[in-house]
């Protein structure tokens, strides 16, 4: 009984949008993106102060404390993270080594000059087999057809390109 004496003029929504504004600040932690729920979760901060104080310039002198208590928290934050003294919980400690099973892409330099077989027509873009192995390949515009043979003129980071080679005679 005395706990809602305590509470006095709050009302069930004041409750209501304070909870939701946590559980939106927490989603927004462990959920990083665009924004939406941390931005959501502010307002329904604010709005929630707003309904539980008795004026308006009341809301406005506790809405000014609460951001000057989120940009106090936000220095100390960007302050550890300058540092490197981040919590051991928010930082990766796993590297993405070869020997844990990583890898990044693939140099495909070996394959410039050598021929293969187009496995779907390339309209510009299809695959071929080069010596058994499937590869994503591009031509430079033009279409080439299933079953055709190509020669890779250019490698460009994981980009294949390449032309159509013609049989002479």
């Amino acid at each position: 009984m005395e706990f809602i004496e305590m509470l006095g003029n709050v009302s069930v929504i004041s409750i209501i949008l304070f909870l939701v504004g946590i559980a939106f600040v927490i989603i927004e932690l462990y959920q990083p993106g665009f924004g939406f729920f941390g931005i959501a979760g502010l307002v329904c901060l604010v709005v929630c102060i707003f309904v539980t104080a008795q004026t308006v310039r009341q809301g406005l002198i506790l809405s000014a404390v609460f951001f000057v208590l989120l940009i106090i928290l936000l220095v100390i934050f960007f302050t550890l993270i300058s540092k490197g003294r981040l919590p051991k919980k928010l930082v990766l400690q796993e590297s993405t080594s070869a020997e844990l099973g990583f890898s990044g892409a693939e140099d495909m330099r070996h394959l410039l000059g050598k021929t293969g077989t187009v496995m779907s027509t390339c309209r510009p873009a299809g695959n071929a087999d080069f010596d058994g192995a499937k590869h994503d390949v591009i031509s430079r515009g033009e279409f080439i057809d299933k079953g055709a043979t190509v020669e890779v003129i250019e490698i460009e980071g994981v980009r294949i390109v390449v032309i159509e080679k013609k049989e002479e005679g």
